[in-house]
């Protein structure tokens, strides 16, 4: 029997460090609807580089207990309100990053160092609240001051995202989303839904190669029609901005994100249709 969103949620433990794409880079939101009906506990999410829908849920559902990101929002439909009031009441911990950050952290996992050099986040006051990130004169210049950020290296002990193809051989197709390839390549496993099943071995297509992450670095996929949805995949479906919208307006307080749950989380029926009329 194939693997379903469920199998790749319970292969996920409770506080494993969980590495998410952005709302706009093929989020698993199958899969984070099952981490909810498992109630998982004290996950530590890393935004790679940003985080949106698929957090501000699994905060809300009390989920997780920290975060590491750039930035945690609901784009154009505005702030996370369960990261945001979660914060302010003190019931998860945020370690501050940039973009550049993560993807260097994650960069360096995937080379098997302990660090990279970055330079773009010198001077600025995020570095204080950074006590794991390390400022070093640089040894190779000779003459004055030149000095570096060293990042430690972040190994996600999985990395979970939609796709558009998976194939026959376990690759799966992912397109210009290269973060994802780096996700994969620096997590422990990597867990991946997608739309569609290819024949044969995407690998061998010249032009679908270019896209496409290897088994070798796939632990499991499932099938999931729409499994990125209320968010999107270029080609096949566009974001759900009037749902998106609709989740916004009922997160702004607990009782209104609990309903929400009932309705597109614990009603199976309705986690892949649109949002209806705005409450």
């Amino acid at each position: 029997m194939a693997a379903q969103p469920e199998n790749l949620a319970a292969l996920i433990p409770d506080g494993a460090l969980l590495a998410l794409p952005p709302d706009y880079s093929l989020p698993a939101m199958a899969v984070v609807r099952a981490l909810i009906l498992q109630k998982k506990k004290n996950l530590r999410l890393l935004g790679v580089p940003v985080l949106g829908m698929c957090a501000d849920l699994l905060i809300g559902a009390g989920c997780v207990a920290d975060v590491e990101s750039s930035a945690v929002s609901l784009g154009e439909a505005g702030l996370a309100p369960r990261f945001t009031e979660a914060v302010e009441k003190g019931e998860i911990a945020v370690r501050d990053a940039t973009c550049p950050a993560v993807h260097t952290a994650l960069q360096a996992s995937e080379k098997g160092v302990p660090f990279m050099p970055l330079r773009g986040v010198l001077g600025s006051d995020l570095i204080k609240s950074r006590p794991d990130w390390l400022v070093q004169e640089n040894p190779m210049r000779k003459m004055g001051s030149d000095p570096i950020l060293l990042v430690p290296a972040i190994s996600p002990d999985v990395a979970l995202f939609h796709a558009r193809w998976a194939d026959e051989a376990g690759n799966v197709w992912v397109g210009r989303r290269r973060e994802l390839a780096t996700i994969a390549h620096a997590a422990k496993q990597t867990l991946v839904t997608y739309e569609e099943l290819k024949p044969g071995d995407m690998l061998e297509d010249e032009l679908l190669a270019p896209g496409v992450i290897s088994a070798t670095y796939v632990s499991a996929v499932a099938p999931a029609k729409r499994g990125a949805w209320p968010l999107g995949i270029a080609g096949v479906y566009g974001i759900d901005d009037a749902h998106l919208a609709k989740y916004a307006r009922a997160a702004r307080t607990r009782e209104g994100f609990q309903k929400y749950l009932e309705e597109f989380v614990c009603t199976p029926a309705k986690s892949f249709s649109p949002a209806s009329s705005p409450a």
